[in-house]
């Protein structure tokens, strides 16, 4: 299983960087909020642009923003593997998939906990990856949802149904060593934050994950 870190919860965001470089995570997640599409905002681009300057981690970018048109371009220009958009946003979802795909860049779909999951069935064959939320989104430090359980169940029975795709299934939101036990099997990679960055060995907590 894959672990993606994220330093929403940091206040030393630099060291936290430096630190997850030195572990065998296996993607920086990057939560981009535009106070808009959820109440809380993040730092802008001008200081983000400078993560590959902590970290040769590849970048998981999830973007929380009503037009993600806007922050693409900038973030695909970045070491990013994955960036992730939602379907209820103000611009056409798939237009936006689209300009993902042109920087060969994989993309995701987040799903949030009240998103029913017949609605996610059109954009399957645009996407690589699902990212599930296990809370609501706009903060960390969240508990995690254990409706989630569930969901992840009716996603992975959705698959099933589509085999002619290759999504990858990400759970993000309240995520520490006894919830990722109850998903164990139902996803691939599993995105933390305060529960690495809080910890005294982020390397010991990334294993526990796994």
């Amino acid at each position: 299983m894959l672990v993606s870190a994220s330093f929403l919860s940091s206040q030393t965001i630099p060291e936290t960087l430096r630190l997850l470089n030195d572990t065998d995570v296996d993607f920086i997640h990057v939560d981009v909020m535009d106070g808009k599409f959820v109440p809380h905002k993040t730092m802008p681009f001008k200081q983000m642009r400078h993560i590959s300057t902590f970290t040769s981690k590849r970048l998981d970018v999830h973007l929380m923003v009503r037009k993600p048109s806007h922050f693409i371009e900038d973030y695909a220009n970045l070491n990013t593997a994955y960036i992730t958009i939602h379907h209820d946003i103000d611009e056409d979802v798939v237009a936006c998939f689209q300009l993902i795909k042109s920087y060969a860049i994989k993309v995701g779909l987040a799903i949030k906990p009240e998103t029913n999951i017949a609605d996610i069935v059109p954009y399957l064959p645009y996407i690589d990856l699902l990212l599930v939320l296990g809370v609501h989104p706009g903060a960390g430090g969240q508990a995690f949802l254990e409706s989630t359980v569930q969901k992840l169940d009716e996603i992975q029975q959705l698959l099933k149904e589509y085999p002619q795709f290759s999504i990858l299934v990400s759970v993000d939101g309240g995520m520490n060593e006894t919830t990722v036990k109850k998903i164990k099997g139902k996803m691939d990679i599993v995105v933390s934050g305060s529960y690495i960055t809080n910890s005294a060995s982020y390397q010991k907590a990334i294993n526990q994950l796994r």
